[in-house]
C-alpha cells in the first residue's frame, strides 16, 4: 500500500509498502506547508533517498538538514546539478539525466522530461546553471506507478509519459506564475494523461491552511510573488469537478493519505477518499 505525504510545495514523501521512504525537493526553511514537529532528527533520518527535480532553493534548500542528520543519504539529480552537490562536498550523489533510471529493491524511478529552467545558488548570489528541470516516474512493484511533474509548464510530452510509463497517479504543478497554473493541469489531466488520482502540486496555503502560519508571514515578506501561489488547489479541483476519470486529490499539507492498489477500479475512483 503506497503512502504520500504532502510537505509543502513540491515536497512529497513517498513510502513504499515495505516502508521505504523517498522525497521530493526538500524544502523545509521558510516552507509553510512543512508541519513544525516534524523537523525532528527522527524526521531527517527516516528519508532513505532523497530525489531533485531542479536547482532551485525552494527544490534544494533542504539537503542542509538533511545531510546534517545522515550525512551518506543518497541524493538522485540531473547531471549538472549532482556536480555542483559533489563539489560542494555532499557524498552519496547519483548523477542521472532524462531517460535514465535508478532501482531500488521495490521501486524503479526514472528522470523525465520538464519544461522549466534551473539554476543553484541563486539566493546566495549569482545563480549557476544547473542543468534542465526535470520529473520523475517512481513505478512501484506490484503497486502504483506514480508522475511527479516537477516544475514545468504544459508541454505534449506529457502525452509520451503517459504513454510509455502509464502512471496510475499524477503529482501535477498547478500553481501558475512559475509553473503551469489550474488551466493548463486540467488540460493536461483531460487531454495528455490518463491517471486515476491528480494532486495539485507547487501550491502554497492560507494563512488558516498552513502548517507553520509563521513561516508563511516570513516567506511572503522575502518573496511578495508568492500570494500569486496561494490556495491554487481548489480552482484545479473545481475544472475537474466534473470529469469523473481523474479524481483530485486535495492533500492537506502535512496530510498523508494510503493509496490501496487493491481497491483501484472505475466504481471506487469517486469513493476512495470520500
Amino acid at each position: 500500500m503506497l503512502k504520500i505525504l504532502r510537505l509543502g510545495h513540491a515536497m512529497y514523501v513517498l513510502e513504499s509498502k515495505l516502508g521505504k521512504k523517498y522525497l521530493i525537493d526538500p524544502f523545509f526553511d521558510l516552507n509553510p506547508g512543512f508541519p513544525p514537529q516534524l523537523n525532528t532528527a527522527d524526521f531527517y533520518q527516516s528519508i532513505d533517498c532523497v530525489f531533485l527535480t531542479h536547482g532551485h532553493f525552494d527544490h534544494t534548500s533542504g539537503l542542509s538538514k538533511l545531510i546534517e542528520h545522515k550525512p551518506d543519504i543518497m541524493i538522485v539529480a540531473q547531471y549538472e546539478l549532482a556536480l555542483i552537490l559533489l563539489q560542494q562536498g555532499m557524498k552519496n550523489v547519483l548523477p542521472i539525466n532524462l531517460g535514465g533510471s535508478v532501482s531500488f529493491e521495490e521501486l524503479t524511478a526514472t528522470m523525465v522530461q520538464a519544461k522549466h529552467t534551473s539554476s543553484y545558488g541563486e539566493t546566495q548570489g549569482s545563480p549557476v546553471y544547473a542543468g534542465e528541470s526535470a520529473g520523475y516516474i517512481f513505478d512501484f512493484k506490484d503497486d502504483y506507478t506514480v508522475y511527479h511533474s516537477g516544475d514545468t509548464a504544459l508541454m505534449s510530452d506529457m502525452k509520451l509519459i503517459q504513454d510509455v510509463y502509464v502512471p496510475d497517479i499524477a503529482i501535477l504543478s498547478s500553481s501558475g506564475h512559475f509553473t503551469m497554473g489550474p488551466k493548463e493541469a486540467a488540460y493536461a489531466v483531460k487531454k495528455l494523461l490518463n491517471v486515476k488520482y491528480v494532486i495539485p502540486s507547487h501550491t502554497f496555503p492560507t494563512n488558516e491552511t498552513a502548517a507553520s502560519p509563521e513561516s508563511l508571514t516570513r516567506l511572503l515578506k522575502a518573496f511578495p510573488v508568492v500570494d500569486f501561489m496561494v490556495d491554487k488547489d481548489k480552482e484545479l479541483q473545481e475544472l475537474l469537478k466534473d470529469y469523473s476519470k481523474t479524481a483530485v486529490i486535495t492533500l492537506a499539507y502535512g496530510e498523508e493519505k494510503e493509496f490501496d492498489h487493491n481497491l483501484w477500479s472505475e466504481e471506487l475512483v469517486g469513493k476512495e477518499f470520500s
